[in-house]
Formats: C-alpha cells, structure tokens, sequence
C-alpha cells in the first residue's frame, strides 16, 4: 500500500487546523496572565518593593489558571497582586473552556471520526503478514463468510456502511482477530486504504445489499488490483451482466442459483445432492433435503425469486401458475392470478388443491409465513418452498414446516466460499452434470461415506516447490509419484484416508475421479473433498519426503542425526559389541 495514503489520512494536520484558534487564545491568555503578573508590584518578606521574575510569574499561573491550587510565593502577594491572580484565573479557564470545548465537538465531528477510522484501518492491514480477503459489507452474507473464512483460519479485513454492522462483528466470538471498520465502500480511496492494493490481498469480496455498490466496488478493484480475486454479489440479471462485462472473476446471483439447483433436484436429484454437499458450508450438518415434484407449481409473489423460478420450471416444462398483488402488470404472465397469496381464496382460484407446489417468494417473511399458513390449512400433502430475507426468521420458517427454504444468504457464502477455498470445483460440477445418473449415485455414496453427518471440505491441491515439497523433490530424484501416496494415512498406508480426488488438471486436460494409480507431475492441480482430519493428514507426505516414501514404497529411511549415525556404523561393520562367550 503506498504510504502516502496513510500519510495523507493522518489525524494531524485536522487537529492542528481545528485546534488553532483555541490555541491561540489558551496562549494569549497565559501571556496576558504571566506579563501582568510580572509587572505588578508587590513586596518582599521585608516590606521592601519587589516584582515577580518571568520564572516564578509563570509558576503561579501554571498551577493556578487550570484551579489546580493557589499559593502566593515566594513572598506573599499584595492586594494588587491578589486581583491581578483573580482576573488571571477568571481568563484562564475561560480559554481552557473554549479549548476543551473544540475538542469535545472535534471527537464528535463527523470528518474526524472517519479520519481515524482510516487511520486504524491503515496501521491494521499494513500489519497483516499473509493473504487475507476483503469483506465488503457485513450482513447475513458477509458474517457467515467471515465465520467460515476465519473458522479455516484464514485473515479477513471488513468493511461496511453501517456502523451497527461493525459493533455486530466486534461482539462475535471468531477464532482469528477480524479488523472491521465503518467506511462507504463505494470511495475508491477507502478500498485503497482497505489494502486492495496491498501484497498479501488474495480477493475482495462485494457482498452489500446494494447492485450499484457491488459494481463500485468490483470495478474499482479490477483497475486498482487487476490479480485480485473479485467476486460480487448481483441481485438481477441486468447487475450480473454488468458486473461480468470487465473481468469480475466470479458474479452469484442467489435466486438464480437457486433456481438452477431446484430444477436440478427435480430431474436429476443425485446430482444436485453432489452439488449441494460440496458447496455447502463445511462442519455443517449434511443435508437430505426432499425431492420437490414435477406438477404444477403455484409462484406466490413475481419478484426477483419469482421470476428466476418461473423462467426455469417453464424451460423445463413444467407447469406454472402465478400469484402477484401487481396482476398483469409489472412483467407478470398475462394470466397471472391477482393478490398476496395470503388468502384462501386467491389459493383457491390458483388451484391449490391439484397443486403439487407452491414457492412464497415475496420480500416479507411475514407474508411469507401467513402464505405456508394458508396453503398447509388447504392442502396438507403440498410442497412448500418459503423464501427466508432474514437469517433471524430460520426458526418460524422450521416451525411452520416448510419443506424446502430458500436461504439467499446461505447460497451466497456457499458459492462463494466454494469459489475461494477450491477454485476447480465449478469446473468439476459443470463436467459432474454430463456424466450417468449410476455415476453420480456412486457418488453420492462415497460422499455420504466420507462425510458422516456433515458437510465435508473442499480444497484444492497444486503441486509446486511450495506446496508440496516433497512431492517435487521425489519427482526431482525420478521417484513415480502416485495419488495413492496423498489419499492414505500417513502412518498406515495400508488404511485410506477421508477423502476423494474429484478431479485432476493438467496442462488444459480435466479427468474426472482419477485412480489411486494416477501418477503426480510437477503442476498438477487436484480437487479434493473430504473431512478436515484427512486434509491436515495430507499435509504429511507433502513435505517430508521419507513419509512420502513410505507411503508409495513401504520403506522408511530415517534422517535424523542418531538414525544416520547408526546406520553408517553398521555399515562399515562396526556395530553393536557382541555379547561375551
């Protein structure tokens, strides 16, 4: 980060502007006070006429002028002298209450306060010593990527407009310290102070509550730090577009999302489990999730989930009716039934009894628990898909027994923790989708073997001088390098580990679930899934190559000082003493 930003953003130059007249006049009231102390005249212990020097003038009034006491030294003043000290303290905290007055408003202005707040936020990420990512906004999204970022102990830096969002991060219980502060992530100059720019800055994520905001901010890091890894939140197609059209590395839109894994758990449900596993969070609980159905759908609110929902059910055949207060209007069917949804008997007339579903997708969660209400009084047996705008409405939503609930939230942090955390996983879905359905239920059942009852990790592996060393060094030495010596326990070679390569990438070539016999190559990226044991297990063999050995060839060489000692002395036939006849 360049130093001048921190330079410029200094609190200095404010406080010395603001403070200066108070100063002045602080000043010219003790200049006042001393001067005309010295030139009263007043007497010795003697009675003989004397004058207070500069010295001793500016003792007394430094003690006296703050009310901090009063002593008349070193003779006793004189009347004159008396009423010169009174006028001087009456002058003097006059001054200091004009002082103490500007910097109460200067701690309260607003410039001030946002000065130190850039000012913290500089000294805090200058102090960061290895990749962190960049949080922009802290609401239901931005917390629960933090929890799982910092969970994996990874840094994160977050930034938000609110300054409740902020006092929210600072009273949760994190594993690693989060610097947050309150600044509009829309200015350029704050993301620069954010450390956009700055070395260890491994991805800014855009996750606000507003489009417009979204775009600011992606844009503003392509230019700034094009090697940053930028990925933003878009809440409509028109967003989507525009925040992909200059190079943003990755742009999520929930409701479409979640409208492509709902069509994707109604024809192919195996593979929209494999996608909803390795995508969720991990060390949460794994879901099964019921398969929605294939009949008529009932859409109780045309709005962003709406209408993401109609587009795919009606690309895929499938027969939809749709409830909206708005009728015919804003962009809804011309057949569009008019009224909240809220009624019996708008559910009625939309067919609630030959129904197989019904999503309540509007922008309230009270509407959209009074339209599960409703519906599950009408028609028990209906499948129910509620949309949840707050994390803080999960359990009226659990409790009024909806059967599949759309967390916006949830799918965003997912996707995009998946994104940051195995950057080859959405290259193994898309190639995942165009395999049989026998091969992604094999999957699904070593997935479910692995993972127990959460969900499992997600990483992937390059293989480099850094990052595997070993690897490299045995490949250096023309050893054969194979998947099994990375997918077995470290101590028992014999005993797998928790864990599945999903996919290898070499040089533009993708191969799916590759076999223990795979053989390794210098650049080799691979996508693994599985429990946070076996990815810290793995480890081992990556950089100490004696364990990599045992693991590919069953031998072990020691390396330690004593080990080597030994074995040179039994090879040079000087070993143990033998015992005596």
């Amino acid at each position: 980060m360049p130093r001048d930003i921190g330079v410029a953003k200094t609190v200095v130059p404010m406080v010395m502007r603001r403070m200066r007249p108070p100063l002045i006049v602080l000043m010219s009231a003790y200049a006042i006070a001393v001067v005309g102390l010295t030139l009263v005249p007043g007497q010795d212990g003697q009675g003989d006429p004397w004058r207070t020097d500069f010295f001793h003038a500016f003792y007394v009034i430094t003690y006296t002028a703050p009310t901090i006491g009063f002593g008349e030294i070193p003779y006793e003043f004189t009347a004159a002298q008396r009423m010169w000290v009174t006028f001087s303290i009456y002058l003097t905290v006059l001054a200091w209450l004009y002082a103490v007055g500007t910097i109460i408003s200067l701690m309260q202005d607003t410039a001030f306060r946002a000065a130190i707040q850039r000012g913290r936020l500089h000294r805090a990420v200058r102090q960061i010593g290895e990749p962190f990512y960049l949080i922009c906004g802290y609401g239901d999204t931005g917390s629960l990527l933090v929890r799982a970022l910092t969970e994996r102990r990874r840094r994160v830096v977050v930034i938000d407009q609110a300054q409740s969002a902020i006092e929210n991060l600072e009273l949760r219980d994190l594993t690693v310290y989060v610097p947050g502060f309150q600044l509009d992530a829309e200015i350029p100059e704050n993301l620069l102070t954010a450390g956009v720019k700055q070395r260890w800055c491994a991805g800014v994520v855009a996750v606000t509550n507003s489009d417009h905001a979204n775009l600011k901010i992606a844009l503003t890091s392509k230019l700034q730090s094009p090697r940053v890894t930028m990925v933003a939140r878009a809440d409509s197609e028109e967003a989507t577009a525009n925040i992909a059209s200059f190079g943003t590395d990755a742009v999520f839109n929930a409701y479409d999302s979640f409208a492509e894994r709902l069509c994707l758990a109604i024809r192919r449900p195996d593979m929209h489990r494999i996608q909803d596993w390795l995508t969720g969070i991990p060390t949460t609980s794994l879901p099964e999730r019921p398969q929605p159905p294939e009949g008529t759908w009932i859409i109780c609110g045309f709005e962003r989930l709406g209408r993401a929902v109609h587009r795919m059910l009606r690309q895929q055949g499938i027969h939809t009716v749709i409830v909206d207060p708005t009728g015919e209007s804003d962009s809804c069917p011309p057949d569009a039934i008019p009224g909240k949804g809220t009624e019996a008997q708008t559910l009625r007339q939309a067919g609630i009894y030959s129904a197989s579903a019904l999503l309540a997708g509007t922008s309230d969660d009270a509407d959209n628990l009074s339209i599960v209400m409703t519906a599950r009084q009408l028609n028990d047996t209906i499948f129910i898909v509620a949309q949840e705008n707050e994390l803080s409405s999960k359990p009226l939503f659990r409790a009024a027994g909806v059967d599949l609930a759309v967390e916006p939230s949830y799918i965003l942090a997912s996707r995009i923790l998946s994104l940051l955390n195995a950057p080859l996983l959405e290259d193994f879905l898309e190639r995942a989708r165009g395999e049989s359905e026998e091969w992604q239920a094999a999957l699904v059942q070593r997935i479910r073997a692995i993972a127990g009852r959460t969900i499992p990790e997600t990483w992937t592996l390059r293989i480099s001088a850094i990052r595997c060393s070993a690897v490299i060094e045995a490949l250096e030495e023309g050893m054969e390098v194979t998947m099994k010596g990375l997918v077995h326990h470290p101590r028992d070679r014999e005993r797998r580990l928790d864990c599945i390569p999903l996919l290898l990438s070499r040089k533009g070539e993708v191969t799916l679930l590759p076999p223990e016999d795979t053989q390794l190559a210098r650049g080799d990226r691979i996508l693994f899934c599985g429990t946070d044991r076996a990815l810290g297990l793995m480890r081992i063999p990556l950089h100490h190559i004696e364990n990599l050995r045992y693991m590919l060839t069953g031998e072990s060489k020691g390396e330690g000082i004593i080990w080597r000692f030994l074995t040179q002395r039994q090879k040079a036939g000087r070993g143990l003493p033998n015992p005596r006849p």
